[in-house]
């Protein structure tokens, strides 16, 4: 149960997050000019609380993440134990520690041992920089050192490294730092409502897997890799593909020998309602990274679940260079083990597929009539509601770019729900213990606060947000 807050001073410590915290993904001026940050002090269930008093429900899940909610004892109570019994050793020495075996093996299982192995980092970015070194290193350990070339899709995202960037496909943050490095191609995202509506879905779905297929005879199937990709893209805009992709995707890799990698740092752990995003758009891939359900975001910890067949490959190649400090952290693993039992033993996985999933889906639907709402769309406990100026058209608030979705966030967040704004798009993810009241709630937050944001948008009023973090946000 959460406690109540400390009596912090809020005025000071926004003063001091002025002058010296520097948060992720942020405009720095516009933090100083707004004064600092928002104070988030507590957390329960699906609401967080910040230092003006406002309680606020969190449609977000933290960043993705809080899958089992807030306030929760047990994981506390299990890091506790095990930061007394051990608080931290490594894995660089021929040694390993208890809690990272037994969260390996329960990965596998959640796989049916069809990804056997499993490498810890400390975060998605990690992990995605993780299966960048491995996958290379098992084509050169396998003697084909010139299958270098990874492909991934334009607004895709998979990380803040650098490796993460770059295997991402976001332009705002490829112009920071000359990204992305060498031997990483991008083609079409499967984005039907932005960039496909001339064509029927499934056609769509066939055309932007081809693209893969045409990159690969470019660049040389000899010369590829992988291709990776999010079974459902999160910070693109909750980017759910047309039926067709995913299947002919996986045929096309099949075909030419590249490995297939999913990154599920944001569909696993039930979002989607399955443990994985690929098995629900029905692939089987040859890697999977994944993170923030994995502990709920209670701690940092990450995971890259890895076939047999790679792995055989690997045994044969010597020392793997790579590896984290907190690789299969102790305390991370034993909250992460506990955090698993929680969501089986809640049966977070089913309640959403059968329960909250459709209900969402339902109440989603029920905004398709407001006069400036163009889709909306869901799979899971994962949704969005694409902005529109004209629903005939699809013509958009601001042009190509956007900008309603961070005019209605902000309205969103001053009536009391948490959600992002990604260009002309409201996403959703709650926590997976969401109840029907409190997504009917979230939906009515969504409708008021597109009332009230019309006039101005459509006065081409909207004043300047945050745009950074809307754009590229794990």
């Amino acid at each position: 149960m959460t406690r109540a807050p400390r009596n912090y001073d809020i005025a000071e410590l926004r003063r001091l997050d002025v002058a010296h915290h520097l948060p992720a993904q942020q405009d720095y001026k516009l933090i100083e000019d707004m004064g600092g940050s928002r104070i988030v002090t507590h957390a329960d269930g699906c609401y967080i609380h910040d230092g003006d008093g406002n309680r606020i429900l969190d449609g977000m899940a933290g960043l993705w993440c809080v899958t089992i909610g807030y306030g929760r004892d047990e994981l506390a109570d299990v890091a506790a134990e095990q930061m007394r019994e051990l608080p931290f050793y490594n894995t660089f020495f021929k040694t390993v520690t208890a809690p990272a075996v037994m969260l390996a093996t329960k990965i596998s299982s959640l796989t049916n041992d069809r990804l056997p192995h499993v490498f810890f980092n400390a975060s998605g970015s990690e992990a995605n920089d993780t299966v960048f070194r491995m996958v290379r290193h098992y084509w050169k350990t396998k003697g084909e050192p010139e299958r270098t070339v990874f492909i991934s899709r334009h607004n895709a995202y998979h990380g803040s490294t650098v490796a993460g960037v770059s295997l991402g496909g976001m332009k705002s943050m490829h112009e920071q730092g000359n990204l992305p490095i060498p031997g990483i191609e991008h083609v079409r995202q499967p984005y039907w409502f932005n960039e496909g509506r001339d064509m029927d879905p499934d056609a769509f779905g066939i055309a932007c897997a081809e693209a893969i297929e045409d990159k690969i005879l470019e660049i040389g199937a000899d010369k590829v890799a992988a291709f990776i990709g999010e079974p459902i893209q999160g910070a693109g805009g909750v980017i759910i593909p047309p039926k067709t992709y995913w299947p002919e995707v996986e045929r096309i890799c099949r075909k030419y020998g590249i490995l297939l990698v999913c990154d599920e740092v944001i569909c696993g752990f039930g979002r989607t309602g399955n443990w994985w995003g690929h098995e629900t758009v029905g692939v089987k891939p040859d890697m999977i990274a994944m993170a923030k359900g994995l502990s709920s975001g209670y701690l940092p910890i990450s995971a890259v679940a890895v076939s047999k067949e790679i792995v055989d490959v690997l045994k044969t190649g010597g020392d793997f260079v790579h590896g984290f400090t907190y690789s299969g952290h102790p305390v991370a693993a034993a909250v992460a083990l506990r955090n698993i039992e929680i969501i089986q033993r809640e049966q977070l996985v089913e309640r959403t597929r059968d329960d909250t999933g459709p209900y969402l889906a339902k109440a989603l639907a029920g905004l398709a009539d407001h006069p400036m709402v163009g889709e909306v769309r869901s799979a899971g406990l994962i949704g969005a509601v694409e902005i529109v100026a004209d629903k005939a058209t699809g013509a958009r608030f601001g042009g190509a770019e956007g900008t309603a979705g961070p005019t209605v966030r902000d309205a969103c967040i001053a009536n009391g729900l948490m959600v992002r704004g990604i260009r002309d798009t409201i996403v959703m993810c709650p926590p997976l213990i969401i109840t029907h009241q409190q997504i009917d709630d979230m939906i009515a937050i969504i409708r008021r606060s597109l009332d009230e944001c019309s006039a101005e948008l459509r006065a081409g009023e909207a004043p300047p947000h945050d745009d950074t973090t809307d754009r590229a946000i794990s």
